[in-house]
């Protein structure tokens, strides 16, 4: 089980936040965001945790976020969009063009199935959220059996998600891990969905209530 802190790089935190975060119980960070993010506030927060001795991750939402020192790249692929262009076809037009240079070895694709309509990540990739548990296993099974990916995430991104529907999710798992985020108010919902993923990801907490975001990391301990 893991816990991980997701770093928006739009948007700010102080130097102490920093630090906290940094010294905090959690497992690792994920640095991506949707809006307004650039090289320059990608690496501005990349390199205040790069010194860490936990998992430090690049989410790759846009080209200009690629970092060549970055030792690990998530890559989305958005499973429930009916857009080609966010399952593969982004990946398709950067390998046509950097090929040559992408760290394969180090990325890791994830499986994005976005739950909540009203996010700005659902409706950038026109994402169907109005899906059945039937549908969310279909999706799990796709994940594992046909794609063979790593990570399958569930992201409910700004609202608390259906607990029974990430378990059911996470029971025809085997080899593909479940990561879930979006909506985590609390260190008791932390623990609560904790209790059926893999991995839980706390990201806009940290900006509304920051110590409260430190009291999720404690779960895992």
């Amino acid at each position: 089980m893991a816990h991980f802190f997701k770093i928006d790089p739009a948007k700010p935190l102080s130097e102490r936040e920093v630090e906290a975060l940094f010294h905090s119980s959690t497992d690792g960070f994920i640095i991506g965001g949707t809006d307004q993010v650039t090289a320059e506030n990608t690496a501005f927060y990349y390199e205040r945790l790069m010194e860490t001795d936990k998992q430090l991750f690049l989410e790759i939402s846009h080209a200009e976020m690629v970092l060549p020192y970055a030792d690990q790249f998530l890559v989305p692929m958005v499973l429930n969009s009916p857009d080609a262009k966010w399952v593969v076809g982004k990946f398709v037009e950067a390998l046509r063009e950097f090929s040559p240079h992408v760290p394969f070895k180090r990325i890791t694709p994830l499986g994005y199935v976005i739950l909540n309509a009203e996010a700005k990540a659902a409706k950038l990739t026109r994402a169907n959220a109005a899906l059945e548990k039937k549908d969310i296993t279909a999706y799990a099974e796709l994940a594992e059996h046909f794609l063979k990916l790593p990570v399958l995430y569930i992201e409910y991104s700004g609202t608390f998600g259906d607990t029974e529907l990430v378990r059911e999710a996470k029971a025809v798992l085997k080899e593909t891990k479940l990561w879930y985020g979006g909506g985590i108010k609390s260190r008791e919902q932390a623990a609560e969905m904790h209790e059926y993923a893999d991995a839980i990801v706390v990201g806009n907490l940290i900006y509304e209530n920051f110590e409260e975001a430190l009291k999720t990391a404690e779960i895992v301990r």
